[in-house]
């Protein structure tokens, strides 16, 4: 059974079991979060929402918070003498997808 979710403006496909990667949410670490935004459930009879599916909820406990890689950001404008070098790591909440309720 899977199911598609929508969070930090993303959806994403999830089964049970599944550690995921999300935006961050503000949560404490080994808590527990529902997703109430169920957009599809599939496996057997499948439910597809319009645009949510009614009573669906996806169940997931919280592993860590964290920061990703660092990218750089680096703006130029020729002959300008005009530079700028940014560094930015997006936070993210690291999850285990618990139980999928259709």
């Amino acid at each position: 059974m899977y199911a598609v979710i929508e969070t930090g403006g993303k959806q994403l496909r999830v089964e049970e079991g599944q550690t995921i990667l999300v935006e961050k949410l503000a949560v404490e670490v080994d808590s527990t979060v529902t997703f109430d935004k169920v957009l599809l459930v599939g496996g057997e009879n499948a439910k597809i929402g319009a645009p949510l599916v009614a009573g669906a909820t996806v169940t997931a406990k919280v592993v860590s918070q964290g920061k990703g890689k660092k990218i750089t950001v680096f703006k130029y404008k020729p002959k300008k003498n005009n530079h700028r070098k940014l560094g930015h790591r997006q936070p993210f909440t690291k999850l285990v997808v618990e139980k999928i309720n259709a």
